[in-house]
């Protein structure tokens, strides 16, 4: 079947990159040099469909939901060779965590579907994501990637043989956590945003009944993060309990929560994430919380610092009912996602 196939595949493209990859590669020229080797495997129709003029109004055109179609060249409608050399660029993107959680949440469409049946409204196909390029791959010139389907999205400017910018960057898990029995890789008791949110409920719990009362913004949950599909998160003013009135170890807790999101990208493009935090001062840095504190019931957070934002909600019940069992969460760059300056 498709979805077992799927999984083999993912698994393999991890293997295979690893042994492509040079550790004195940059991410950019690591991503180059498999964007370039995505492309020579493609027929002219092909590039018609996968490659795009870098202005392209199609490259801030984002979204996570369900789609008939998308920008871009679908898996499913790729050869062997075309879908490993595509999965390949989009590893080079990413951490190993990055790509774990990417490969994981394609694999819970094929959860999906048996979880919904014949009855479903959408394919479910774990091989619907499109891959996109912006641009011609330059060590010099800008060009962009990005990789999308059903509860991913994942976008990224290359220039200069360095990775510029990494968002909006976008996952999601329906269900939370798989409680149902279903085949195939992903079993019952599956957790693929396992940390997003176990973390968080651990600092929330930890906190005082008056930071509790800094931090809570509302007392329900919203039903969707801000800003989906909207090419920047045009903020206001920051929400919740300052890190500064945290305690030592809720602010490690903090840090940690934090990470969770910087690390899915490839590891220097991480390391730059840190760096700009610390720069401008994590003393400024806001934790807020909306719904209940405890799992089962919905809940939101988000995490707001003077140039990233991030978001997480769990409002939603699972294909089986179970509520409060699906996850959307983001990173936003406050300084301008896509590589642009916010207006």
């Amino acid at each position: 079947m498709r979805k077992y196939r799927a999984a083999l595949l993912l698994a393999l493209v991890v293997a295979a990159v690893a042994v492509g990859m040079k550790k004195s590669d940059s991410p950019g020229k690591q991503m180059r040099v498999f964007a370039d080797a995505f492309i020579a495997t493609l027929d002219d129709n092909q590039k018609g469909v996968a490659l795009m003029p870098y202005d392209s109004p199609k490259r801030v055109d984002w979204h996570f939901i369900p789609k008939k179609s998308r920008k871009g060249l679908v898996l499913s409608e790729m050869n062997e060779a075309q879908r490993t050399a595509a999965l390949r660029l989009v590893r080079s993107a990413l951490s190993e965590a990055g790509y774990d959680k990417t490969s994981k949440i394609m694999m819970l469409e094929g959860v999906l579907r048996e979880m919904e049946g014949d009855g479903r409204n959408w394919a479910r196909d774990p091989e619907m994501y499109y891959v996109t390029l912006f641009g011609e791959p330059s060590d010099s010139e800008a060009w962009g990637l990005s990789f999308e389907g059903h509860h991913v999205s994942l976008n990224f400017v290359c220039r200069g043989g360095e990775v510029v910018d990494s968002t909006p960057q976008f996952f999601a898990s329906n269900p939370s956590i798989v409680k149902n029995e279903v085949s195939g890789p992903l079993g019952k008791g599956a957790r693929v945003l396992r940390s997003e949110e176990v973390l968080a409920f651990e600092l929330v719990n930890s906190l005082t009944p008056d930071q509790l009362k800094q931090a809570m913004i509302a007392d329900e949950a919203p039903a969707e993060i801000r800003f989906a599909g909207e090419v920047q998160a045009k903020v206001g003013d920051p929400e919740g309990i300052v890190f500064s009135d945290l305690k030592i170890k809720q602010q490690a807790s903090l840090k940690k929560l934090v990470g969770v999101y910087i690390d899915a990208v490839a590891g220097p493009v991480a390391k730059e994430r840190r760096a700009l935090i610390r720069q401008a001062g994590w003393k400024n840095v806001h934790f807020a919380w909306a719904g209940a504190t405890k799992p089962g019931i919905g809940h939101y957070y988000r995490v707001r610092g003077d140039g990233f934002l991030i978001e997480f909600v769990n409002t939603q019940a699972d294909p089986a009912g179970n509520p409060a069992n699906h996850i959307h969460c983001v990173w936003r760059d406050l300084t301008g996602d896509f590589d642009l300056e916010i207006e």
